[in-house]
């Protein structure tokens, strides 16, 4: 049974009795703490011998109540000097974290290796993805259908409303105020070129590119990392289970195969608000906007777009179960991958259409 820790002032020595140790100083933490913080005990003697046990926690009361000296006189047993001799051989406090300065090549290198853990991760996840297709051609019957259909459903099936929504809400928007414009200089005709070329080949593709990487690309990251925290992924490693062949091939399968067909419905559906705008505008017929269409727009231009819709499925996929991967097991780690996938993504769909704009640049442009 643990003795009540007790500090007494007698004839001039601050005398120490009980059992100084940590579960029977917490009930009278409060009222040791108030007796050690008068100031005049520091110029007075201390006498332990009346102390049964003293542990660590203890000693670094006493030790930072001496303001980290020894006292003038003190009287300890051999047991209890080597306890409070530990404790004055700590250090007094920690390295303050931050107080070197960091220098601009530093602050530099550090977003550079970033960058450069991520590319090899994504060549990592990229490799590992042709190695899983040579397999499965070698065994179609390991070929996972169940969760590539799966992921076609998620990615494109569930995706059509908000995209036929949002397509023709800009096709209608392009129309109006491109009807403004060209009526202005006669050139009423020209807006049936002008939504062809614009919506087919650049606004359809760049437009549903950023709307999957917002849904479909954020909800694959948070799905895999969601994983990674409860260590499903853990646990399909330790069943013999691949999870490249059955979390993240199907993923980016699916939402590649899914692409095209969300920015071909994209489309329809932006020129079919564009064409109700123009019938409201400009009086255009449906059958003249159809034939006028046909004319104005070469068959290459949708190529070039589904092309498009291709390249940047597997880019939204791949981005996103790479980043999924990288989530470490706390929800910190998940919400900023999550976020870190979806900027990615955008960034780099704006960046290969550029490269698509200068690679096509006299592919399906009409010569007047």
């Amino acid at each position: 049974m643990s003795l009540e820790p007790r500090l007494q002032v007698e004839t001039g020595v601050v005398v120490l009795s009980g059992d100084w140790t940590l579960a029977a100083l917490l009930p009278v933490m409060t009222r040791v703490r108030m007796s050690l913080k008068d100031g005049n005990l520091l110029r007075l003697p201390w006498d332990l011998s009346a102390v049964g046990r003293l542990d660590s926690a203890a000693a670094v009361l006493l030790w930072r109540t001496w303001q980290g000296r020894w006292p003038a006189q003190l009287k300890v047993s051999p047991t209890q000097c080597r306890v409070l001799e530990r404790v004055a051989a700590m250090p007094s406090a920690p390295p303050e974290a931050g107080g070197r300065t960091v220098t601009p090549v530093e602050r530099l290198g550090r977003p550079v290796l970033g960058l450069l853990d991520n590319l090899q991760g994504m060549v990592a996840v990229l490799g590992q993805l042709l190695i899983d297709l040579a397999h499965l051609m070698r065994h179609p019957s390991e070929i996972p259908w169940k969760e590539i259909t799966a992921n076609i459903y998620k990615a494109g099936a569930t995706g059509l409303p908000v995209t036929a929504l949002v397509g023709f809400l800009i096709g209608v928007t392009l129309s109006y105020l491109s009807a403004l414009q060209l009526r202005s200089v006669g050139a009423d005709l020209l807006i049936v070129d002008l939504l062809g070329i614009s919506i087919i080949r650049e606004l359809g593709p760049v437009l549903v590119a950023v709307l999957v990487a917002g849904r479909s690309g954020s909800a694959m990251t948070a799905q895999i990392g969601v994983m990674r925290v409860t260590e499903e992924i853990d646990a399909l490693t330790a069943m013999g289970v691949s999870r490249s062949l059955r979390v993240v091939l199907p993923k980016i399968l699916g939402l590649t195969a899914a692409m095209p067909l969300l920015v071909l419905w994209a489309s329809v559906m932006a020129l079919l608000g564009g064409m109700l705008s123009a019938w409201i505008q400009l009086d255009f017929s449906v059958v003249y906007f159809i034939e006028r269409l046909q004319r104005a727009v070469p068959v290459a231009n949708l190529v070039i777009g589904l092309g498009k819709g291709l390249a940047f499925g597997l880019v939204i996929a791949w981005v996103a179960c790479h980043f999924g991967l990288r989530v470490r097991p706390n929800t910190e780690s998940l919400s900023s991958n999550t976020t870190r996938s979806v900027v990615t993504s955008i960034t780099l769909v704006i960046l290969l259409d550029a490269l698509f704009a200068i690679a096509t640049k006299d592919v399906g442009v009409p010569q007047l």
